[in-house]
């Protein structure tokens, strides 16, 4: 399946809001478009790549992504839910300097700038949020405008958040490359609890490993065995939140044939040992907000 530049079709010159209620209409191949985008999940789970970036992602998620910022959410072997999200897109023309480029929407135009790292907004505050996207689906086209405007400033004046991309990660890659990294994508998430090795992942691409060893690096910004030990990881991750299964069966499971290499990793990546995680989560989870 070859990805491309997505077209983003709207009547509104300024952003458009979608009500994505199948995977049919969620999924799609690793692309980009012009347009800035804010993706609120309501229900699913799966894997999220943004740029060099791979999590898992689950409901209540809101993520927010710069223009031409490469992305996609894929489901993985045991997803069941289909994924439903409001998604908002923001056109070129909203940010035009006849108002746009006032003093008065001086926090939502840094809120842009940095988006272009891609922005993880933190659960409750996202939480928080959700009653206004929703209010945005049979809205009038005025009053759209006016909940867009207040979810921004919000987001703006928000401190609780990361950036999933250490650097800006523009989609200047042509459409070779994009199906390149959709190959890497689909075998690892086939083949990450298996030993894979560069010979293995080279040979698909028909590249020697040396020349695919430097070209994921340049194209991802990080080498091959970092990205695939992260996404071993946050499948770890997946599975000390879902299941009650001992930390050693988790580690095999992801795809790790050490234990110690495992807490290694794990600590790398999360700042955590795998326990800490697990009893971490299962605090949030057990949070009601009064």
């Amino acid at each position: 399946m070859k990805p491309h530049y997505k077209p983003i079709p709207s009547e509104s010159k300024l952003f458009k809001v979608e009500f994505q209620k199948t995977s049919k209409e969620f999924y799609y191949p690793w692309h980009y478009h012009s347009e800035l985008e804010l993706a609120f999940i309501i229900s699913g789970k799966g894997v999220r790549y943004v740029g060099n970036s791979i999590e898992n992602f689950y409901e209540e998620e809101l993520v927010l992504l710069g223009s031409n910022l490469p992305h996609t959410w894929n489901s993985t072997a045991d997803q069941e839910q289909p994924v439903n999200a409001i998604v908002i897109y923001l056109k070129e023309e909203f940010f035009d300097k006849s108002w746009m480029q006032s003093i008065e929407f001086e926090a939502i135009r840094n809120l842009s700038t940095s988006m272009n790292k891609g922005i993880k907004v933190d659960s409750r505050v996202a939480a928080a949020l959700k009653q206004k996207f929703f209010n945005l689906i049979n809205a009038s086209p005025f009053d759209k405008l006016m909940i867009l405007l207040q979810i921004l400033q919000e987001l703006a004046h928000n401190p609780e958040f990361r950036f999933l991309c250490e650097q800006e990660f523009t989609g200047d890659l042509n459409d070779t490359d994009k199906t390149r990294i959709n190959a890497v994508y689909n075998y690892i998430q086939t083949h990450y609890q298996e030993q894979v090795s560069l010979a293995d992942i080279a040979s698909k691409l028909s590249m020697s490993e040396e020349y695919f060893s430097r070209y994921f690096s340049k194209t991802m910004k990080k080498p091959f065995f970092e990205f695939l030990n992260e996404y071993k990881i946050n499948r770890a991750c997946k599975l000390l939140i879902e299941t009650d299964k001992q930390i050693s069966e988790i580690c095999y499971a992801s795809g790790f044939e050490s234990l110690p290499f495992f807490y290694r990793q794990f600590k790398k990546f999360k700042d955590c040992q795998p326990k800490t995680y697990r009893m971490n989560y299962q605090k949030i989870a057990a949070y009601q907000p009064a």
